[in-house]
């Protein structure tokens, strides 16, 4: 299966060191971040996923870790 250019985007993000995570509720997310990240990262999310539409952004985040995941990345 193909992945998505907002799936491709979480996952660079996620390469770099990122930290954010979603918690999807009635279908709406919101993303947390408890802990700091690398600059690297924190200058992806501002540069490439921020800027977007917050439909495509709202993708982007739908590919996060979650926050009421059981798995440990």
């Amino acid at each position: 299966m193909e992945k998505t250019e907002t799936r491709k985007l979480a996952e660079e993000y996620m390469l770099l060191g990122g930290t954010r995570q979603v918690m999807i509720d009635d279908n709406k997310t919101f993303v947390r971040q408890y802990d700091g990240e690398p600059e690297e990262a924190e200058r992806f999310w501002q540069e490439k996923i921020e800027v977007l539409e917050k439909s495509r952004r709202d993708d982007v985040e739908f590919f996060l870790p979650s926050v009421n995941s059981d798995e440990e990345n």
